[in-house]
């Protein structure tokens, strides 16, 4: 008797510790030995998530839904707006703007739209380990939607780089669901860029705003140089290992769903979650905005940490109100902003050295972050993770034209996706789409995908 009733004791003691760890735990968390982003390599996000905004607006020159100061958006160098019956329904809603004052061609995607079947169809078109690219696992439907995007948009963007110079950033940006296809489609063009005019890979970025988990470890920390991920605080979609369709499945009894997955996550070892290639996580380096504090009301002045973690990747999720809201483009817009200017008081306050030197500086312990993240993924051994950065030296801008073409060939001529090299170009394609009669591009109805 006396026996049960300790072991009761044990038991329930190792509850209350579990439940008073997860109720306690908040998303600030995550980053906390982080150090603080600086004002230059964030100071695009602000203006990207205006421009994914207005995505939604019908006519920029009468706007209805802009956030406070505006979209600051020039209505007539907005190239392209393609909506959902353009589309089709094969991706989001888009819009081409060359961006003439930042020396940028942006395109940007819309988020999940609640109401509308083909965005559903886009998430529910995955399974676990359905889809390998580039060495590594990605999510079949959103890599589907980065492929049609690109072959469609490809001809528009290649001419509008070359018109403007061949100087100006190609900038991919997406909230949500639209992160993940702008991810993919991010890496797509990283390892096929004679399809935009051979732009170099340190011109091109990808910005993912409340990123979903669309392709595994390994890619994710390869990618870091080129896609940045932006978290506001207790964001769900980030730390929810749960496959995307289960997600939204399950969008109207989301407080139970993610209860139920921080209650079958605490029996997951750490090493089995990074070990299984299978497993998606949110693409590249991490910029988390952090504006609340544990058992604190309101909000505070934001700051912004970056990293790119391997382990601990916001694995925890987050038992808070604020799980859903801080998902909103409209939050992460305004939370973006007030840490820009933050973070440019702060810096014009402490400044000791010229604007250019600090430049160089970050730019070099950017790049040596992303080498020790690399390596960092090999000492634990990340399925098919490398610290081969062949093709991030080969895609400088030092490189000949010549010497890019003769790479991408020989990538091409790769048959084995679990190399870690190139994915022919000709072979997503043809695994993804097929052509009718009159030679138009059509997605398959029943892929060959692996499974």
């Amino acid at each position: 008797m006396s026996l049960s009733c300790g072991v009761e004791c044990v038991v329930l003691v190792g509850c209350c510790r579990w439940a008073w760890k997860r109720c306690t735990y908040i998303g600030s968390d995550d980053s906390s030995s982080w150090p603080l982003a600086t004002p230059e390599e964030f100071e695009p996000i602000p203006r990207v998530c205006r421009l994914i905004l207005a995505v939604y607006e019908s006519d920029l020159n009468h706007p209805q839904y802009s956030p406070p100061g505006g979209y600051r958006v020039k209505p007539e160098w907005v190239v392209k707006r393609v909506t959902y019956e353009q589309t089709q329904g094969h991706a989001p809603p888009y819009l081409i703007y060359a961006d003439h004052d930042n020396h940028e061609i942006v395109l940007a995607i819309r988020g999940l739209n609640l109401v509308k079947e083909s965005d559903y169809k886009l998430l529910l078109d995955n399974r676990l380990g359905m889809q390998m690219f580039d060495g590594g696992y990605v999510h079949h439907g959103l890599l589907k939607s980065a492929t049609w995007l690109l072959a469609q948009e490809s001809e528009t963007l290649e001419r509008l780089w070359v018109d403007n110079g061949r100087c100006y950033r190609m900038v991919f940006a997406g909230h949500s669901l639209g992160s993940g296809v702008a991810a993919l489609l991010t890496v797509i063009v990283v390892n096929h860029r004679d399809r935009l005019g051979d732009v170099p890979r340190s011109l091109v970025s990808c910005y993912a705003l409340a990123p979903a988990r669309c392709m595994s470890l390994n890619l994710a920390v390869k990618y870091a140089d080129v896609i940045h991920s932006v978290i506001l605080q207790d964001d769900f979609l980030p730390r929810t290992p749960t496959p995307l369709e289960d997600i939204f499945k399950s969008i109207f009894c989301l407080p139970c769903l993610l209860f139920g997955v921080c209650l079958r996550d605490t029996f997951i070892p750490e090493g089995r979650k990074l070990r299984d290639p299978r497993r998606l996580f949110a693409p590249g380096r991490m910029y988390h905005i952090v504006e609340r504090k544990f058992c604190r009301c309101g909000r505070y002045p934001p700051e912004v940490r970056t990293a790119i973690p391997v382990d601990g990747r916001f694995e925890q999720i987050v038992l808070s109100c604020n799980a859903t809201s801080d998902h909103g483009i409209i939050w992460i817009e305004r939370e973006a902003d007030k840490a820009l200017q933050r973070m440019k008081e702060m810096s014009s306050e402490t400044r000791t050295t010229a604007p250019k030197i600090q430049k160089l500086e970050r730019l070099q312990t950017i790049e040596k972050e992303h080498k020790d993240a690399l390596e960092r993924a090999v000492s634990l051994k990340i399925p098919h993770a490398t610290t081969d950065t062949e093709d991030k030296e080969e895609s400088s801008l030092e490189k000949s034209a010549e010497a890019c073409q003769d790479e991408i060939e020989d990538a091409s001529q790769s048959k084995s996706a679990q190399t870690g090299r190139e994915t022919s170009w000709d072979e997503v394609v043809k695994k993804l789409y097929k052509r009718n009669e009159s030679g138009k591009l059509l997605l398959k109805s029943d892929t060959d995908a692996p499974k």
